[in-house]
C-alpha cells in the first residue's frame, strides 16, 4: 500500500478537504443564502463531470430507469443531505453542524437494522449508546439555546440532513446497483440537485442580493465544488478499487476531527471541553458500530484469502 503513491494521495485528499467542507460552506454562507451556496455548487461540479466525460467521449443517455434511480439518490443525498446542512450553517457553527452529522451512521445502521439488512448485536448496542451519551452531553446543558429560534432552526435543519443522507444510504445499499460509470451516475445527481437547489434557492432564500456576495464567499462556493466534490469523489472511488469500503468508512472519523480543528483555528469558534468529551462519545460510537476485522488488514491479505 504503501508503494501506491496515487492511493495514498486518494485517501489524503478525500480525509483532509471533505474535512474542510463545513468550514468551506459556513464561509460561503456569511454572504451567501445557503440554497443558492448549495445549487451553485452542484451546477459547478455537474460542469465539470460533463466536460471530463465529453473529453473521454463517455457522455450518453442513462435511460429512464436509472435516471430515476439517479434521481432518487441526488434528492436524498445531495438536494437533502447536503442542502439541509448548508442552510444549516447559516444559523449554527460548523463544529457543530460536523459533530451532528457525523451521527448520520447510527441512522444507517439503525434503519438497516429495521429493514433487516442488518443484524442488532451486544456491539452495536455499546456503540449506540456511546452516541446518544455525546449528543446528550452536547445538549444536556443547551436545551434552553434550543429556546432561540434561529439555533433551533438549524438543529432541524440538520436532523432533516442526517435522515436524507440515511435513507440515500440504505436505499442505495439495499438496491445493490452497481455502475460501470461512476462519472456518468454523478454528472446526472449533480445536475439533477443544482437545478432544484438553485430553484429553492429563488423560492425561499429571503435576501439574495448578488451584490453583498463577497469574493471570500464565492471562492468558497467554487472550492467546494472544484475539491468538495469532484476531486474528493473522483479519489474516494479510486481509492474503492484499490482498498475495502470498511478501510474507506474509517476516514469519516478522521473527517470530523479535520472539520472540527480548523473551524476552531480559523473560525475561532468555541470549542469546549464538553464538547470535545461529546465528538469523542460520539465518533467512538460509530467506530464500534461500524468496527470490522476487514478495517485493518491490507489488501493482498484479503486477496490471498480469497484466492483472487
Amino acid at each position: 500500500m504503501l508503494k501506491d503513491y496515487k492511493l495514498i494521495l486518494a485517501i489524503l485528499t478525500v480525509a483532509i478537504v471533505w474535512g474542510t467542507t463545513f468550514l468551506s460552506i459556513r464561509i460561503a454562507v456569511e454572504t451567501m443564502p445557503g440554497w443558492f451556496v448549495a445549487g451553485i455548487r452542484q451546477s459547478l461540479a455537474a460542469i465539470i463531470m460533463l466536460l471530463i466525460l465529453i473529453y473521454k467521449k463517455q457522455f450518453k443517455w442513462i435511460g429512464r430507469k436509472n435516471l430515476t434511480y439517479q434521481m432518487v439518490i441526488s434528492s436524498l443525498m445531495l438536494i437533502t443531505a447536503n442542502g439541509m446542512t448548508t442552510v444549516a450553517e447559516e444559523h449554527v457553527t460548523s463544529s457543530l453542524a460536523s459533530l451532528i452529522t457525523s451521527c448520520s451512521p447510527i441512522l444507517v445502521f439503525l434503519g438497516s437494522v429495521a429493514l433487516g439488512i442488518q443484524k442488532f448485536s451486544a456491539k452495536a448496542l455499546v456503540g449506540v449508546g456511546l452516541c446518544f451519551s455525546g449528543i446528550l452531553i452536547i445538549f444536556g446543558d443547551g436545551l434552553v439555546d434550543l429556546k432561540n429560534p434561529d439555533y433551533a432552526t438549524g438543529i432541524f435543519y440538520l436532523l432533516i440532513a442526517i435522515i436524507g443522507w440515511a435513507a440515500g444510504t440504505i436505499y442505495t445499499k439495499k438496491l445493490n446497483i452497481k455502475s460501470d460509470n461512476i462519472i456518468l451516475n454523478l454528472f446526472y445527481q449533480f445536475a439533477f440537485a443544482g437545478i432544484v437547489q438553485i430553484i429553492f434557492a429563488f423560492l425561499f432564500a429571503e435576501n439574495y442580493n448578488f451584490e453583498n456576495w463577497n469574493i471570500r464567499s464565492i471562492s468558497a462556493v467554487f472550492y467546494l465544488a472544484i475539491f468538495g466534490s469532484v476531486i474528493t469523489f473522483l479519489a474516494f472511488y479510486y481509492a474503492l478499487t484499490k482498498v475495502s469500503p470498511v478501510q474507506i468508512s474509517i476516514l469519516i472519523y478522521v473527517n470530523t476531527i479535520i472539520s472540527i480543528l480548523l473551524s476552531w483555528l480559523i473560525l475561532n469558534e468555541e470549542i469546549t471541553f464538553k464538547f470535545i468529551m461529546a465528538a469523542f462519545l460520539i465518533i467512538l460510537g460509530v467506530f464500534i458500530i461500524n468496527y470490522n476485522k476487514e478495517m485493518f488488514k491490507s489488501q493482498k491479505v484479503r486477496n490471498e484469502k480469497t484466492g483472487l
